[in-house]
């Protein structure tokens, strides 16, 4: 049995399938890595930052008769010179002048190359030392620059931030980097710059932070829900189901019309003749010249004059005639277009991206009981100058089954509360650096999250509040019926409430068909949870399980039946009350990072104008 003085060090963990030490194994220690001194290890990562050292150049070694093995050039003074000068120009001697005035070659002083790497693992980055007799300083200096090194730990000379530093006499591997095309740079860029390149981004310490707290919370979802005894199902992303009909989609299609695409080429054609050209300004040039070619010819007196003004009127209606051609073929088109007949397309009708899977989740609802999705949903609304609106967006939907308006509203508290508490313990080195590089409150308002009720109010309640606020003007009019916007959800959360906001029971007119509707006939049973900062982050109802009412609201929005017939067989057999939710996962991540733009928590954002890779 071991005595109580010995001690055991369990071996360092090496990273299965690379063969190389994480740095958040080193750094993760309680001893910041210094028990590591003397380890052998390879790690990988990109320089973040460097620098080169010069040192002196060696002492000459001695040889075994006890003179120097390099002997030192003998010393030349400019009376030396001169002379040898005067005797070659003089022919009085042979002696080479040549052989006094070689310069002696100097060879290049050995360096260290000090590299500040960074592996993606963690916020913080490892100081490795290399020997320019190791691997040539000019390769490895660059910003971006890939390595795998290989060497020991050493203790850091110089008191800093970390304790230990990797002294590498072993390159395995140097990814160069064209320093001047590279688009990152040891200088702190914008954000809104690095939207530019999507594929390098994420090698900055920020976006990497966000992209760490962003795997860390889909964990968390995963974990809580099948904790909680949920299953997992996968929902079509193309879907010719319409579940959300006031949302703008994007439709999927392989091909179109033949005469809808010729009649669109010749439409730009004509467009193309006659752009930047106002049909009105047109017509009053061409009554001015009306004018100007009646009152040449009554004058008779310049016969060259009106005709030339005759001329410039016949090319000015001419202009005007194809322009109002143009028109009324833009016009034939758009209808022309609408009335696409589908069947030779790919799916034999019109097919969407999907902007929620939720009816789809239902139906798994109905057999296997709680069940959730996780994907992209896509919408194309454009909502000028929003920083939360992006085309593909990720959205956690949950379903379940035998469960009212109540029971999703609480299971929806529960997994935001859960969320923010997974991501304090999980992401607290990487929330604490973004806090302070965006030196905004997101550790306090992450916090604020899983302590802090939510406050619950019906929608008549937030239109009679938001009726009462007089130190702001809202560009449209406050009024029971009207949806709530952006603007106004986020008063009531970041000005009246301080806190997030549970509103409920909203007018039938401004959500889903297939939302159940209330005993009043005027509300139906859905709830949006709206937080401080990011604005809206769940959507939420109770399904209508009654047959003649999912009817009567499918009539209410004239939807075509034959497209939902298979949602209807829902209620026709086996139905059941069921309720749920959907989170925008982005938003959660946004608010989580404290930064202040969705597309700067997305790998890949699409938004309005704007597609990369």
């Amino acid at each position: 049995m071991a005595s109580e003085e010995e001690t055991f060090t369990l071996p360092l963990p090496v990273l299965k399938y690379s063969n190389r030490v994480a740095l958040k194994t080193l750094f993760g220690r309680k001893d910041g890595g210094l028990g590591l001194v003397g380890e052998r290890i390879v790690i990988g990562g990109w320089v973040k930052s460097s620098k080169e050292i010069k040192k002196e150049a060696a002492e000459p070694i001695p040889s075994e008769g006890g003179s120097s093995a390099v002997e030192e050039p003998k010393k030349v003074t400019c009376v030396k010179i001169l002379q040898s000068i005067f005797r070659v120009f003089a022919g009085t001697t042979t002696y080479p002048a040549a052989q006094s005035l070689e310069p002696v070659a100097v060879s290049s002083l050995p360096s260290e190359a000090i590299l500040r790497v960074s592996d993606g693992s963690c916020v913080a980055g490892l100081q490795v030392l290399v020997e320019s007799s190791v691997a040539r300083p000019s390769q490895l200096l660059p910003t971006g620059t890939c390595i795998l090194a290989e060497g020991v730990v050493n203790q850091t000379q110089v008191p800093g931030k970390h304790v230990i530093e990797l002294k590498a006499d072993k390159i395995q591997h140097i990814g160069i980097v064209d320093d001047h095309k590279y688009p990152l740079s040891k200088k702190r860029l914008p954000l809104y710059s690095l939207r530019d390149c999507p594929h390098f981004r994420q090698r900055t310490t920020t976006v990497a932070s966000a992209m760490r707290i962003r795997s860390a919370t889909t964990f968390g979802a995963y974990t809580f829900l099948q904790n909680n005894g949920f299953l997992h199902v996968h929902v079509p992303i193309i879907t010719a189901t319409d579940s959300e009909v006031s949302s703008k989609k994007f439709q999927v299609t392989t091909s179109l019309l033949d005469n809808c695409r010729m009649t669109r080429k010749e439409a730009k054609a004509t467009s193309d003749s006659t752009e930047g050209v106002s049909l009105e300004v047109l017509k009053a040039s061409a009554k001015k010249k009306n004018t100007l070619v009646e009152e040449l010819e009554r004058s008779e007196s310049n016969k060259e004059a009106a005709a030339a003004a005759r001329q410039d009127l016949q090319k000015t209606n001419d202009l005007i005639s194809l322009l109002e051609a143009n028109t009324k073929s833009s016009l034939e088109t758009s209808h022309n277009c609408d009335k696409v007949d589908y069947s030779d397309d790919f799916f034999s009708c019109q097919a969407y991206l999907t902007a929620s899977g939720r009816l789809h989740l239902e139906s798994y609802a109905c057999a296997l009981g709680n069940v959730y999705s996780f994907g992209p949903r896509f919408r194309a609304n454009i909502i000028p100058e929003s920083e939360n609106q992006v085309a593909e967006t990720w959205i956690l939907e949950i379903e379940m089954a035998f469960s009212q308006l109540e029971d999703a509203m609480k299971c929806a508290c529960d997994l935001l509360k859960f969320l923010f508490e997974w991501i304090l313990d999980n992401c607290s080195e990487d929330i604490q650096f973004l806090s302070k590089r965006t030196q905004n409150t997101s550790i306090s308002l992450v916090q604020s999250m899983t302590i802090s009720s939510f406050e619950k109010l019906s929608y008549a309640e937030a239109i009679e509040h938001l009726k009462k606020v007089t130190n702001k003007t809202f560009e449209s009019k406050i009024e029971y019926g009207v949806p709530l916007t952006e603007v106004h959800t986020s008063y009531l959360a970041d000005e009246i409430y301080k806190k997030p906001v549970l509103i409920y029971n909203y007018p039938k007119e401004v959500k889903p068909f297939h939302i159940r509707q209330n005993d009043d006939g005027e509300t139906v049973a859905a709830f949006d949870i709206i937080v401080p900062k990011v604005g809206t982050l769940v959507r939420g109802s109770q399904a209508e399980e009654r047959m003649d009412m999912l009817e009567k609201r499918m009539k209410e929005f004239s939807l075509p039946r034959e497209q939902y017939e298979w949602y209807l067989d829902l209620c026709r057999h086996g139905t059941v009350k069921h309720s749920g939710f959907s989170i925008s996962f982005d938003l959660v991540v946004l608010l989580a990072t404290g930064l202040t733009n969705v597309q700067d928590v997305i790998p890949f954002p699409i938004s309005h104008g704007r597609i990369r890779n």
